[in-house]
C-alpha cells in the first residue's frame, strides 16, 4: 500500500510539473479533463481575472465523472483513483504556473510528453488512474460493451485536442499531438513495454475466487483451463485471461490479495480482437 501511495503522488506531482510548467503557459492542449481544463481557462478571461485556475476547474469536472463512476463501477474501484486525481489538483494548486518567455515549442512538446507519460506510467503501474477521461471511459464503455476503452478514450481526447485548436489555434495543437506521442511511448515504456494487450495464465488453488474477482472487479472475461502437473500428477486449474496495457498490475494485485503462492505467466498479446478490445477484422 505504501508503494502504491508513493507511486501515486511522483506520478500526479510530475503531471502537475507538466500542466503548470509547460501545457498551460504555452497554450498546449494535449487532451484530458486538464487540457479542457486549460481551455477553460482561456475562455474565461473576460469572466474571472486571469480566468478559472485549471486545479479547479480539473476538480470540479471529475466531481461528476466519480459520483457516475461510483454507482457503475463501486466504491472499490474509486478509492485510489480519487486519491490519485486530489494529488493531481492539490499539486496544480501548491505548484506556480511558470511563464515562458523564450517559447521552444518541439522542446516544450518533448519535456512535457515526458513527464506525462512517466507520470501516467507511475499511476497505472501502481494499479489505478487520475480519473478524468480514463475514467469516463470505461464507464462509457460498460454501456456500449462493443467498442473498446481505448477508443472512446481516443474520441473524448480527439474532442478536447479539437476544442483547444479552436481556441488557440492549429499551430501549438500540432506540438500537442507531438507530445501526446511521447507521452505514449514512454508510459508504455514503463508498464513493462506492453503493446496492444497481455495474455495472462494462473494456477492457484483458489481459482474460482481469483477467476470471480476478475469478473466483477475488473469486467474482463476469464476461461478455467484443466490441466495435469507433471510431476505431482494432480489436476490443476489453470485461469486465462486477456486484458488491456493499464490493468495488467490490477490482476497481479488481485491475485496476489487472494493466494501470494499462486504461479502466474504474463505474455505479449500482439494482435487481441474481440470483446473488449478491437472488432475481429475480416
Amino acid at each position: 500500500m505504501t508503494w502504491k501511495i508513493i507511486r501515486i503522488m511522483a506520478g500526479t506531482f510530475m503531471m502537475a510539473m507538466a500542466v503548470n510548467f509547460i501545457f498551460e503557459p504555452m497554450n498546449m492542449v494535449m487532451g484530458g479533463v486538464a487540457g479542457l481544463a486549460i481551455v477553460v481557462k482561456e475562455m474565461t478571461q473576460d469572466i474571472v481575472k486571469g480566468g478559472f485556475p485549471v486545479w479547479i476547474t480539473n476538480l470540479a469536472a471529475n466531481i461528476p465523472i466519480f459520483l457516475l463512476g461510483y454507482f457503475v463501477k463501486g466504491k472499490g474501484y474509486l478509492g485510489y483513483t480519487f486519491f490519485a486525481n486530489l494529488c493531481f489538483s492539490g499539486f496544480m494548486l501548491m505548484l506556480p504556473v511558470a511563464p515562458i518567455e523564450q517559447k521552444d515549442y518541439f522542446l516544450s512538446a518533448v519535456a512535457g510528453g515526458a513527464l506525462t507519460g512517466g507520470g501516467l506510467g507511475l499511476v497505472f503501474a501502481a494499479g489505478y488512474s487520475t480519473g478524468g477521461m480514463d475514467l469516463l471511459s470505461s464507464i462509457i464503455q460498460s454501456w456500449l460493451k462493443s467498442y473498446p476503452v481505448a477508443v472512446i478514450l481516443f474520441v473524448l481526447d480527439a474532442m478536447v485536442i479539437l476544442a483547444g485548436a479552436m481556441v488557440f489555434g492549429f499551430f501549438t495543437t500540432a506540438y500537442a499531438v507531438v507530445s501526446v506521442f511521447i507521452s505514449s511511448k514512454i508510459m508504455d515504456e514503463i508498464l513493462s513495454g506492453l503493446r496492444l494487450g497481455k495474455q495472462i495464465w494462473i494456477i492457484s488453488e483458489e481459482h474460482q475466487k481469483i477467476g470471480n474477482a476478475i469478473i466483477q472487479q475488473m469486467g474482463r472475461g476469464v476461461t478455467c483451463v484443466e490441466g495435469q502437473g507433471m510431476y505431482t500428477k494432480k489436476s490443476k486449474n489453470i485461469l486465462f485471461c486477456v486484458v488491456g496495457k493499464r490493468q495488467i498490475m490490477s490482476v497481479v494485485s488481485i491475485v496476489r490479495k487472494i493466494d501470494k503462492a499462486a504461479f502466474i505467466v504474463i505474455q505479449d498479446a500482439r494482435e487481441v480482437m474481440g470483446e473488449g478490445f478491437r472488432e475481429i477484422s475480416e
